[in-house]
């Protein structure tokens, strides 16, 4: 019964549209939240939450809490799928990505993440990926048409090993592989960084796919924390015009990781000041 319904499933997915939906537009882009914003929450209320807060889109992340027993990941049983994707509708959010999950280590594991993800009908793949992997990532991008998207957390001065933080380390990876094989820019991990987001955005052009949105309270500090969208260092107007300038539509994800149980009116600012943001004339 259980593969009978994840058959059904699959073939749902392929009638799935392979674009995103006007509907999940916010302002002039596709905007919502990434469900780690809710970590201290159900799957099921991290949906609720994107919702209340303004949000169109979500990107899952592996491991949230589905219910007293289990979790939310790609290893979900057909009838957890059925009732997430079931609550998404009733939400009016459309899933669009899932990470940061882990690629190029176990074949097998990196099949069941993209049918995870085709299966929902999510276009994204997010990861830190291991590099020696990227052939077999390479031949799931083409045999799935699933983007995978190179994430970056904050430099590391004691890991010099770590280099997804600078963006021509990530460029380098992906710029003579398939055109969907790039990049989810992580605007506050670039500030942590120390790194200018808008040139960190100019250098991907064209291989950003996703985008993790952080307003942060000082620049070139990794323990800064959140604020709203427009309030902090990440200078987020200017990363909008460049993602605009580019035409690019997002997604972009509010990643709020501050005030973990009270965020809703701070992401709800967020989503607004997405929402109301036009190009300087």
């Amino acid at each position: 019964m259980k593969k009978i319904l994840l058959s059904l499933l699959l073939a749902a997915a392929t009638t799935f549209a392979a674009t995103i939906p006007d509907a999940a537009k916010v302002g002039q882009f596709y905007a919502g939240c990434q469900a780690y914003s809710f970590r201290m929450y159900s799957v099921f209320e991290a949906i609720d939450k994107t919702a209340q807060c303004g949000g169109k889109t979500i990107e899952f992340y592996p491991g949230q809490k589905f219910d007293d027993k289990a979790k939310w990941d790609h290893n979900a049983t057909p009838e957890m799928i059925n009732q997430v994707m079931k609550h998404l509708e009733t939400k009016g959010l459309t899933a669009v990505g899932y990470g940061v999950v882990k690629l190029g280590k176990d074949a097998a594991q990196d099949r069941k993440v993209f049918e995870f993800c085709k299966t929902l009908g999510i276009s994204i793949v997010v990861t830190e990926p291991d590099v020696a992997g990227l052939d077999g990532i390479e031949a799931l991008v083409k045999e799935f048409d699933i983007k995978m998207a190179i994430h970056n957390h904050p430099k590391r001065p004691l890991d010099r090993a770590y280099m997804f933080w600078d963006p021509d380390y990530v460029l380098g990876l992906v710029k003579d592989r398939d055109s969907r094989m790039g990049s989810c820019a992580d605007i506050g991990h670039w500030v942590r960084s120390g790194l200018d987001p808008v040139e960190c955005v100019k250098k991907l052009k064209g291989r950003i796919f996703d985008s993790h949105m952080k307003d942060l309270n000082e620049f070139g500090d990794v323990k800064a924390h959140d604020l709203p969208f427009g309030q902090g260092k990440s200078n987020i107007a200017g990363v909008l015009a460049e993602y605009a300038a580019q035409g690019y539509p997002g997604p972009l994800h509010c990643e709020y990781e501050y005030n973990w149980e009270t965020s809703v009116p701070e992401i709800t600012q967020c989503l607004e000041f997405v929402k109301n943001w036009k190009p300087a004339k």
